[in-house]
């Protein structure tokens, strides 16, 4: 057996040296939020590693909405499943479009308006959330739903769209010229040759975008207003606003909210490194 040499126990070395605490300091946070979920009220604080008389008593209050602050947990749980699910599903179909549209079928003006629609990044969203706000005023949107939603596909649309035109241009054009002497309309070509082979990129960018509107917070707090209405995000944000507020409750609530995400992101992990990276690179 080739005995590893000098340098590359060094270079190991030096990998463990930023890997490890990169890893306690982003664990660490997780490992609060489990010990106050997990905590009877007032003892999350006591200093102990862990608590002395774990409950699941937290969650149990959660579940059966036995707190003024989750009067309306399960309906803004579905909110944010609703907004998230439309976010996912519109952006992947403008995305898709509009990348088919510029590298396959090579629209004049395309990469022009792409260019221009990723120009938009250089403005912080933070800065964008007025205009939206009166933009959706004046369409009659506020305190609706489908102003979160339209909001949100606009923020993630450029860059899904940039994804998926690199993605598709990698994808050699001999397809399409086959495709095109078999008799093939557009239609056909977007829907046998060029769906079936950018699933791993339609993946990614899909999981990208909900997962972004499911962590939205500021657009979801100026442009809804109802308590039923709300998104999950939003509501623990009231959390804050008491003197005593309940932590135990507070970090119960935000584990549940963090699960769904997790289990997405851990469902399609391996598309996403190469869904977002596809054609980052030229061969």
């Amino acid at each position: 057996m080739k005995r590893p040499s000098m340098r590359a126990v060094a270079t190991e070395a030096k990998l463990l040296l930023i890997g490890i605490p990169v890893l306690l300091w982003t664990l660490i946070p997780v490992y609060h939020l489990v010990l106050f979920a997990i905590s009877p009220r007032d003892t999350a604080t006591s200093g102990r590693l862990w608590p002395k008389e774990p409950t699941l008593e937290n969650f149990a209050i959660v579940f059966q909405q036995k707190h003024f602050y989750l009067d309306h947990f399960w309906a803004q749980l579905g909110n944010s499943v609703v907004i998230a699910l439309s976010v996912g599903f519109l952006t992947l179909a403008v995305s898709t479009c509009a990348a088919f549209a510029i590298s396959r079928l090579r629209v004049r003006g395309g990469r022009l308006v792409m260019n221009l629609a990723l120009f938009t990044y250089f403005i912080p969203a933070a800065f964008l959330a007025v205009p939206m706000y009166k933009t959706m005023g004046n369409y009659g949107l506020l305190n609706n739903q489908w102003s979160l939603i339209l909001a949100m596909v606009t923020i993630a649309s450029p860059y899904c769209i940039w994804v998926l035109k690199q993605a598709s241009d990698k994808l050699p054009y001999e397809l399409d010229e086959a495709a095109k002497m078999d008799g093939a309309t557009a239609l056909q070509l977007f829907r046998l040759v060029y769906l079936p082979l950018m699933v791993p990129s339609l993946v990614a960018v899909g999981t990208y975008a909900l997962l972004l509107a499911w962590n939205e917070y500021l657009y979801a707090f100026l442009l809804l207003s109802k308590d039923s209405d709300l998104t999950l995000a939003v509501a623990l944000g009231n959390f804050l606003s008491a003197d005593d507020s309940p932590w135990e409750l507070l970090m119960a609530t935000g584990l549940i909210y963090a699960l769904p995400p997790a289990a997405v992101y851990y469902t399609f992990k391996r598309y996403m490194v190469s869904g977002l990276t596809a054609g980052a690179v030229k061969s």
